[in-house]
């Protein structure tokens, strides 16, 4: 997973880099961000296909997010083990208001365990239509917590709001971005007590908007608050167990998201 985001970062850059090499500026400037995040989420119908016949949807099933900012307390060097989000971007015009980003969102999604929730479908070759509790040993526990993984770019643009006195430097500015792009879960599935924490898996998409202000403590380093809000659809998620491949899982789900993040950017 690492790998494939460094390398997705590189060639990013390199293109832009190469890009330079023309008598007219096609990137000003660049931009690395690093921070964190927390979420809500709606309910959402989570529909099964399991290898041995099972096929059952969930409905309106609640979940939460799964911040774990105390393991940086414990584990300083540890700094991805929280909700984190990283993003590479680049400025495409001379006054660095207007340009399009690499973004990384490591969300986490947990059903929460012990709630009522109706089932419909087929179960053990029987038909099925009542509620059940979620429980992981006598039915099942999912969630995506090595990571929900939004993998999109962003077209962004900021607005000035306050300047220096000299008015050679933004101090404050209002910045908003929409983006699109696909998701990279690690599913952690229980049924029946048989438990698996799936591969990573490119299983959907997802498209967001994102508002919010930065503000330049210096020339160069910023701080970033945003809120964000988006549809991510997983279309193909793994639900495998340690003794049962080949099962899916699908559902779709909104969210609302805030986020934290220190920056630096410079100009080429």
């Amino acid at each position: 997973m690492k790998r494939l985001l460094i390398c997705l970062a590189a060639g990013f850059t390199s293109i832009c880099a190469k890009a330079q090499t023309s008598k007219r500026h096609v990137i000003y400037g660049m931009y690395m961000q690093w921070g964190y995040n927390a979420e809500t989420y709606t309910r959402s119908n989570i529909h099964f296909k399991m290898s041995n016949g099972d096929n059952f949807i969930l409905h309106h099933v609640k979940a939460h997010d799964k911040g774990d900012y105390d393991d940086i307390i414990k584990e300083p060097g540890e700094i991805s083990i929280p909700q984190y989000n990283y993003r590479i971007g680049f400025y495409l015009n001379n006054n660095l208001t207007k340009g399009i980003e690499l973004n990384f969102d490591h969300a986490k999604y947990v059903v929460t365990d012990g709630q009522k929730v109706h089932v419909t479908g087929t179960i053990g070759g029987q038909p099925v239509d009542g509620d059940s509790i979620l429980n992981a040993e006598n039915f099942l526990h999912f969630e995506h917590t090595d990571g929900a993984n939004w993998l999109h770019i962003n077209y962004f643009e900021q607005r000035p709001l306050i300047e220096n006195r000299a008015r050679t430097r933004d101090i404050l500015t209002l910045i908003y971005k929409a983006g699109a792009g696909i998701n990279i879960p690690r599913t952690d599935f229980t049924y029946h007590g048989d438990k698996l924490n799936n591969d990573f898996h490119i299983a959907g998409y997802n498209i967001s908007v994102e508002g919010g202000l930065r503000f330049y403590m210096f020339r160069n380093f910023f701080l970033e608050a945003t809120g964000k809000t988006g549809y991510v659809r997983y279309i193909d998620a793994l639900a495998n167990t340690t003794t049962a491949k080949g099962n899916r899982a699908t559902h779709g789900i909104g969210y609302l998201e805030g986020i934290a993040t220190l920056g630096y950017q410079f100009r080429f």
